[in-house]
C-alpha cells in the first residue's frame, strides 16, 4: 500500500549533510517521512561548504557548477524551482587554459570561435570539435538511462539499454585514446580531457565514457551560483528545514544500532535515533571502517577496501587578496609542460611535482558578494597523491605552498604574495582528518572499470540491511550532477522499499534534447 504521508510515518537517519545527503533529505521529506539529517561539522556541504574567514568567502571543494539539470529536477520534484531559490550566472568563456608548451584557450560553447582558437593551436583539428560534440550527443542519449539506474549485480549488464549503449561506450578504450580520434595536438587531447579530474582521475587511465564530461561543459553550459557552489548546499539545507528535516549540526555518529545485519538505529555523543532506514552520505570506506565492524563486512572489509584503487587529493590555498585581477578569467586552467609525466607522479609514483598543473578560480570578476570591498577572493587547487608514506605534508606543506605561488606566476600573478591577506590551506593530511576522508582522496574510489556499475558498493548497500548509500562513493560516482543523481537512485530505492510513492522523482524529469532553455541564466 503506498503512503504520502501520515502521522505514523516511517523515519529515516541520514549520517552526512553534503549535496548527497541534503538532495535525498529533500526528497524523503516530500514523500511523508520523518527525516533527521546529521552531519559532524557545524555547517552544511560536506565538500561542498564555504569557508569563511575574515569576511572572505571561498567554497571549500567543488567551484563548476554544472550540468544543472539535475538538481533542477529534484528541485521541481518536490515544488521549487532551482534558479529562483538560488541565482547563477553561465560563465563565457568558460574557463581559460593555459599551456606550458606554448598556447591558450578560452573556450567557450561558442563552436566559431572553439574553431577559430584551435586553429591558432592546429589548422588539421578545426571543425574536429564539431564531430565531437555530435558522437558525444548520441553517447550521453544512449548512457543517460544507464546513469540513473541502480546496478546490483553483473545480470543488470545485460539490460537492453546497456547493450544498446555498449557500441557507443567503447569500454577498453582510455579517454585519451578516444580524444586521439578527434585531435592531433596533444594540447587539445588535453583540453578536453582534463576533466576526468573532476573524477580524481588521469585521461590516461580513465574510460573512455568520461568524454562526456567534456561536452556537458559545451553543451549545457558552466555556471557559478551566487555566493558559491556553497550557497546551493546552504540553500538545499534550508529548504529541507522548511519540510520538517531535523537538520542537526556538530553531531557526528558514533555508533549504528544492528540488529543482526539490520540497522534500526544510531548513536551520536548527543542521543540515539531510532530508524527505519538509513542514508549513508559520508564517505564510504572511512565510514565503514568506523562504524561497521570489520567482521560484518565482507564483501568491503578492511583488508578489501585498503587494496582498492582511490583517487588523486589535492593541496588547496584559498587567498583572501587586496583588490581584483581583472585579466584572469572566472576559472582557469594550467597544464604543466610534461602532463603525462606529472599524472604519473600523482598517480603511480606519489611524490610532489616540481612542474605541477594547477587550477584557479578567481570568482570576483563575477560574483562581488565572496569578499569585503575592494578585495577579492582566489582559490587555488594543486592534484596531488592522496596519503602515501613518500610525502610527510607536516615537512612538506610549506615549501609546496611556495612553489604553487611561484608556479601563479605563469598566468600572471607574479605579484600575489604582496596581496595576500587573509590564507587557509588544506592538505592531504587535512582532508582525511578534519574532513573524515580515507585517504585524502577528495574523490573517492577511483573510477576504473573494476570500480563502476555493479563493482562500485551498491545503492542499496548490500553488506547491511535497511542501509542506503549516496556520494561519489557508490553508483554513479564523483562530481556534483553524478552525486545529486545517486541522491534520486537512492530515493527511489528507499521510498519503494517502505512502501511509499515514486513517481514524483521522474515526473519532473526534462526533455534531454532542451540545452538552450537550461542555458538561460544570467
Amino acid at each position: 500500500m503506498f503512503k504520502r504521508s501520515s502521522s505514523g510515518s516511517k523515519r529515516v537517519t541520514i549520517v552526512g549533510a553534503g549535496p548527497g545527503g541534503l538532495a535525498t533529505a529533500m526528497q524523503l521529506a516530500h514523500s511523508g517521512l520523518n527525516v533527521t539529517l546529521l552531519e559532524s561539522r557545524d555547517v552544511v556541504g560536506g565538500r561542498t561548504s564555504a569557508i569563511e574567514k575574515e569576511g572572505f568567502r571561498f567554497d571549500c571543494g567543488p567551484t563548476f557548477f554544472l550540468y544543472p539539470r539535475v538538481l533542477e529536477e529534484i528541485f521541481r520534484s518536490v515544488g521549487y524551482e532551482l534558479r529562483q531559490e538560488v541565482p547563477m550566472r553561465r560563465l563565457d568563456p568558460q574557463y581559460r587554459l593555459t599551456f606550458a608548451q606554448g598556447g591558450q584557450l578560452d573556450c567557450t560553447g561558442d563552436m566559431d570561435e572553439m574553431d577559430r582558437q584551435i586553429g591558432e593551436l592546429c589548422r588539421q583539428d578545426v571543425g574536429k570539435l564539431r564531430r565531437y560534440m555530435d558522437d558525444n550527443r548520441v553517447k550521453l542519449a544512449k548512457f543517460r538511462p544507464i546513469l540513473e539506474r541502480p546496478f546490483n549485480s553483473p545480470l543488470d549488464l545485460l539490460r537492453p539499454s546497456l547493450l544498446g549503449a555498449a557500441r557507443h561506450v567503447h569500454p577498453l578504450r582510455s579517454l585519451d585514446e578516444e580524444l586521439g580520434r578527434y585531435f592531433t595536438d596533444p594540447r587539445l587531447r588535453i583540453a578536453f580531457a582534463f576533466q576526468s579530474k573532476y573524477l580524481g582521475m588521469s585521461p590516461f587511465q580513465c574510460p573512455s565514457l568520461f568524454s562526456i564530461l567534456s561536452f556537458l561543459e559545451y553543451e549545457y553550459g558552466v555556471y557559478h551560483p551566487i555566493g558559491g557552489c556553497s550557497r546551493v548546499s546552504e540553500r538545499m539545507a534550508e529548504l529541507a528545514r522548511s519540510m520538517g528535516v531535523d537538520v542537526r549540526l556538530g553531531e557526528p555518529v558514533r555508533e549504528l544500532k544492528l540488529n543482526g545485519r539490520r540497522v534500526v538505529g544510531v548513536k551520536t555523543d548527543q542521543a540515539e535515533y531510532a530508524s527505519d532506514a538509513l542514508v549513508v552520505n559520508a564517505d564510504f570506506a572511512e565510514t565503514m571502517k568506523r562504524l561497521v565492524p570489520d567482521g560484518l563486512r565482507r564483501r568491503w572489509n578492511d583488508r578489501q577496501l585498503a587494496s582498492k584503487k582511490y583517487s588523486c587529493s589535492t593541496f588547496m590555498l584559498y587567498l583572501g587578496i587586496e583588490g581584483r585581477y581583472d585579466d584572469l578569467p572566472h576559472h582557469s586552467i594550467h597544464i604543466s609542460g610534461d602532463y603525462e609525466r606529472n599524472l604519473a607522479e600523482i598517480e603511480s609514483q606519489h611524490v610532489l611535482s616540481s612542474d605541477p598543473s594547477f587550477y584557479v578560480q578567481n570568482a570576483g570578476v563575477t560574483d562581488d558578494t565572496l569578499a569585503p570591498a575592494g578585495h577579492s577572493t582566489l582559490y587555488v587547487l594543486v592534484p596531488v597523491s592522496h596519503q602515501h608514506e613518500n610525502i610527510d605534508w607536516q615537512k612538506e606543506a610549506d615549501p609546496f605552498r611556495e612553489r604553487t605561488l611561484d608556479a601563479l606566476a605563469q598566468i600572471g600573478l607574479g605579484d600575489l604574495r604582496d596581496r595576500i591577506r587573509v590564507e587557509h590551506r588544506i592538505t592531504p593530511d587535512d582532508w582525511h582528518c578534519d574532513y573524515q576522508i580515507y585517504r585524502g582522496a577528495t574523490f573517492n574510489l577511483a573510477h576504473n572499470l573494476g570500480q563502476m556499475l555493479h563493482r562500485r558498493p551498491h545503492n542499496r548497500f548490500e553488506e547491511l540491511d535497511g542501509v542506503y548509500l549516496v556520494g561519489g562513493g557508490t553508483h554513479p560516482g564523483s562530481g556534483l550532477p553524478v552525486i545529486y543523481e545517486s541522491s534520486r537512485i537512492s530515493s527511489r530505492l528507499l521510498l519503494k522499499d517502505l512502501g511509499y510513492r515514486t513517481d514524483f522523482i521522474d515526473e519532473a524529469a526534462l526533455p534531454l534534447s532542451a540545452p538552450a532553455s537550461l542555458a538561460a541564466a544570467t
